[in-house]
C-alpha cells in the first residue's frame, strides 16, 4: 500500500471490521446481495426501486463485466462503526433503546424510510428487513473509501445516503454514510487530509452538508433541483460550489454546468480523495428529481467526473444514491461498462492514479396520498 492503513486507526480508534484487506484479485466494486429490501411487498409503497442494487450487479454479470468472485463483499457497520459520526441518541432511536415498550423506534424508521406502516411493524423485522441493509450499505461505503485509496478508484453499488447526518435521518436515509467515509478515512489513512464531495443527486444533500458544516478540510459541491426537497437553508451555508437547477433541466445545459464546475471544484482545492454522489434521480420523468437528462446525459455526467480524477491522480469513491425508476438500474450498469470502456475504471485505470496513491499490489483483475421526499 501507498498510504498506512490500519483497521485500529489511530490511538484511541475503535477495531473495525471495515478496513479488512482485500485480495488483489478483486475488483474494488462493493456489493451484497443485503443491500435489496423485500419483505412483504411494502417496500412498493415508496417509489425508490428497493431492489435496484442488486440488479444493477445482473446487468453487469450478464456483460461479463465482473462475476461473484471479484466482487467485494460489503460488511454490514457494526455499532461501534456508526459511532465514529452518530449520536448514542440517534442510534438509540432507531433500535429503541430509550423507551423499551414504546413505538418510537418505529415511529422513526417510518418517518425516514417515508414507509407509514413500517410503524405497525416489530421491531425485530424493521431491524433485519430495513435497517440491516441499510447499514450493510453503509459499511460498503466505508469499505469502498479504503479501497479507492488503494487502487484509485472505487464504486459502491449502493450507498449515497446524503439526507442523513449524525443525529437525523430522513429522505430514505438512515445512516451518514458518506460523512462515516470521509471520517474513517481522516482518522485511518495517513496523508488523507482533504476530500471533496462531489453531489450530483436531483436532491440537496443537506445531511453531509450539515456534518461538514465548521468543517474546512471538506469541500462540497453540489448540483441539484432547487424547488424540491429538502431546500436546508442551513445546511447550504456549507456548500462551497453551489448549482440550483430549475424544473426540467436538460442534458446540454446540465452537462456544461457538471463539467464546469466540477473542473473549477478540482482546480481551486485538490483533494486527497473525490466522494461522488451519481444519484440517477436526474433522470427524465423520474417522479420526484422533476429534471430531464437523458440516459445518455447520466452517462455522460459520470465519465465527466471520473475523467476529471483520473486527469488529476485523485482516487474517486462513486455511490449510487437515489433513483425513482424501474429503469435506472440498466443505466447504472451501463454507466460503469462506460467507465471501463473508457479506461476510467479497471485494472489498467489503477496505473492513473498517481505515484501517491498507487498500492504495490495492484488489482487485477404509505398511503396512495403520501408525499414522498428522496435520497
Amino acid at each position: 500500500m501507498s498510504k498506512k492503513e490500519d483497521s485500529g486507526g489511530k490511538k484511541g480508534s475503535h477495531q473495525t471490521e471495515l478496513y479488512a484487506e482485500v485480495p488483489a484479485s478483486c475488483l474494488p466494486i462493493v456489493y451484497s446481495p443485503e443491500y435489496n429490501i423485500t419483505f412483504m411487498g411494502l417496500e412498493k409503497l415508496h417509489p425508490f426501486d428497493a431492489g435496484k442494487w442488486g440488479k444493477v450487479i445482473r446487468f453487469l454479470k450478464e456483460e461479463q463485466f465482473i462475476t461473484d468472485e471479484i466482487i467485494v463483499l460489503a460488511r454490514e457497520a457494526s455499532e461501534a462503526d456508526l459511532l465514529v459520526v452518530h449520536t448514542a441518541r440517534y442510534l438509540n432511536r432507531l433500535k429503541n433503546a430509550i423507551l423499551e415498550g414504546s413505538r418510537e423506534w418505529s415511529l422513526v424508521v417510518a418517518t425516514i424510510t417515508e414507509i407509514p406502516p413500517v410503524l405497525f411493524l416489530p421491531n425485530f423485522l424493521v431491524q433485519r428487513k430495513v435497517l440491516k441493509p441499510l447499514r450493510t450499505q453503509t459499511g460498503g461505503t466505508i469499505m469502498a473509501g479504503k479501497l479507492a485509496m488503494d487502487r484509485g478508484w472505487a464504486i459502491n453499488v449502493g450507498g449515497g445516503f446524503h439526507h442523513c447526518s449524525s443525529d437525523k435521518g430522513g429522505g430514505f436515509c438512515a445512516y451518514a454514510d458518506i460523512t462515516l467515509a470521509i471520517k474513517f478515512l481522516f482518522e485511518r489513512v495517513e496523508g488523507v487530509a482533504r476530500a471533496t464531495i462531489i453531489d450530483l443527486d436531483a436532491h440537496q444533500g443537506n445531511g453531509h452538508e450539515r456534518d461538514f458544516l465548521e468543517d474546512r478540510r471538506v469541500y462540497i459541491m453540489d448540483v441539484y433541483n432547487r424547488h424540491i426537497y429538502p431546500g436546508d437553508g442551513y445546511a447550504k451555508r456549507a456548500i462551497k460550489r453551489k448549482v440550483e437547477l430549475e424544473w426540467g433541466t436538460e442534458d446540454m445545459e446540465y452537462l456544461q454546468k457538471v463539467e464546469l464546475h466540477s473542473e473549477g471544484a478540482l482546480n481551486e482545492i485538490r483533494p486527497d480523495i473525490i466522494i461522488y454522489n451519481a444519484g440517477t434521480d436526474i433522470l427524465d420523468g423520474d417522479p420526484l428529481g422533476g429534471l430531464a437528462i437523458s440516459p445518455q446525459g447520466i452517462i455522460k455526467r459520470d465519465e465527466i467526473i471520473f475523467r476529471a480524477a483520473r486527469r488529476r491522480g485523485i482516487p474517486i469513491l462513486m455511490v449510487t444514491s437515489g433513483g425513482y425508476q424501474k429503469k435506472t438500474a440498466r443505466i447504472i450498469a451501463d454507466s460503469i461498462l462506460n467507465l471501463h470502456r473508457q479506461g476510467l475504471i479497471g485494472e489498467e485505470a489503477v496505473e492513473g492514479a498517481g505515484p501517491s496513491h498507487v498500492p504495490l499490489m495492484m488489482s487485477k483483475s404509505v398511503s396512495s396520498g403520501a408525499t414522498f421526499s428522496a435520497i
